[in-house]
């Protein structure tokens, strides 16, 4: 599409959506990289704003993730919350055409794999700018584009394929992402590979999340058990939505415990289907397993960086413990993010008790990767970014 925005005033107008707790991590660095490049008072300025979807609505889960990585708060909340993937793609769709409509932005920044991706792509690739001398709709621009797990039963998969299609600017993690978006049609010129994301809120608040003294019960609690401990999360429907996928899970929680104490943040769709299948009294009488309520972002990260190890079905926490070189056990079959296992510290074990086991005792004995932090995850991502949207600009 036409890039040409010389005829234009000298201010450009960027559009980040949010919906969920990953997205936050992702749009922070690059809300922190356009304000403090219109600090410099460079041409053309930059207005940034922010629509956030409202498909995580927890407060925990959204706001206080807005506050800990100093997000502005949201220009646009839609309110969406949570409904079958239709419903929530649906409503996202309506709510999000008007706002765009009215916004105009030049750029559209869309992160990850979420219903809200999808929706808002499907909304900018038809939209039709009544105002915009003569552009049609905005660049849309995906970031953690190229993402594959190769199985298209996980719903994320369907997003992440179809918002690339949709999408002008592909903005890549790492180079097996180039090969699965070439693979698949993309023209090379629309790829970008410029680091991850997560990584710099990672680099950037790393020192704070540190200094963090709000989880003192929880480490009164592991000291008391000589200090070594795992971090557990778990929140996937493939896992926790039947009781004979997440009753086997949770009878190796209990097995590893006995050696390793775990501290385990209970996502509010795993805490309701662990009631449900009277599962979540097992884990409380579990003498060496701590549950808690989900954790802001930082408190999570001071919790994550001490860790022996980390048990998680997570995207992102495959990302975060690569960076910080410490041991991960992916229960899934499959990874979109296969750096992590074969450069960094993840080990894709599935769900199988006897191999998730095998594999944290393997762990214990001295037998964790040392693994390697994947090229360009170096806390500048955000800044190349900046640097692909504003030299696409002919002025």
């Amino acid at each position: 599409m036409n890039n040409d925005l010389s005829n234009q005033s000298r201010e450009i107008k960027v559009l980040s959506v949010v919906g969920a707790r990953p997205n936050f991590m992702k749009i922070a660095p690059i809300a922190r990289t356009i304000s403090d490049y219109n600090k410099r008072g460079k041409l053309p300025t930059i207005r940034h704003v922010i629509v956030h979807t409202g498909q995580h609505y927890d407060d925990v889960m959204s706001s206080n993730f807005f506050n800990d990585l100093e997000l502005p708060a949201p220009d646009v909340n839609l309110e969406v919350g949570s409904a079958s993937h239709a419903r929530q793609t649906a409503k996202t769709m309506e709510r999000f055409e008007p706002i765009l409509l009215a916004q105009e932005p030049d750029f559209l920044l869309l992160v990850g794999d979420v219903n809200s991706t999808l929706a808002c792509a499907l909304v900018a690739s038809k939209i039709q700018y009544s105002t915009m001398n003569g552009r049609p709709r905005p660049i849309i621009a995906h970031i953690e584009a190229g993402l594959r797990s190769f199985d298209r039963d996980m719903p994320e998969e369907i997003n992440r394929i179809l918002t690339d299609a949709l999408s002008d600017m592909l903005f890549v993690t790492e180079d097996d992402a180039i090969q699965n978006l070439l693979s698949e049609g993309i023209y090379i010129k629309k790829i970008h590979l410029v680091g991850n994301v997560m990584i710099d809120s990672l680099v950037t608040y790393k020192n704070k999340a540190l200094q963090k003294d709000s989880l003192q019960d929880i480490f009164n609690w592991i000291k008391a058990r000589q200090g070594a401990y795992g971090v557990v999360t778990l929140h996937r429907p493939s896992n926790v939505d039947e009781a004979q996928r997440l009753s086997p899970l949770v009878e190796c929680l209990c097995t590893i415990a006995k050696r390793l104490p775990l501290v385990f943040p209970v996502h509010p769709r795993t805490r309701e289907n662990l009631k449900k299948f009277g599962l979540l009294e097992r884990l409380n009488s579990t003498n060496n397993i701590y549950l808690v309520k989900p954790l802001g972002y930082l408190d999570f990260m001071k919790l994550l960086m001490s860790a022996s190890l980390a048990i998680t079905d997570s995207g992102g926490l495959q990302e975060e413990t690569t960076f910080l070189k410490i041991p991960c056990l992916t229960l899934r079959e499959n990874t979109e993010r296969p750096i992590t296992t074969t450069l960094g510290t993840n080990f894709l074990v599935g769900t199988q008790p006897e191999r998730i086991l095998s594999t944290v005792f393997g762990i214990l004995d001295g037998k964790a990767k040392r693994g390697l932090i994947p090229p360009l995850w170096d806390g500048c991502a955000s800044e190349r970014i900046l640097n692909v949207l504003l030299s696409s600009i002919i002025v």
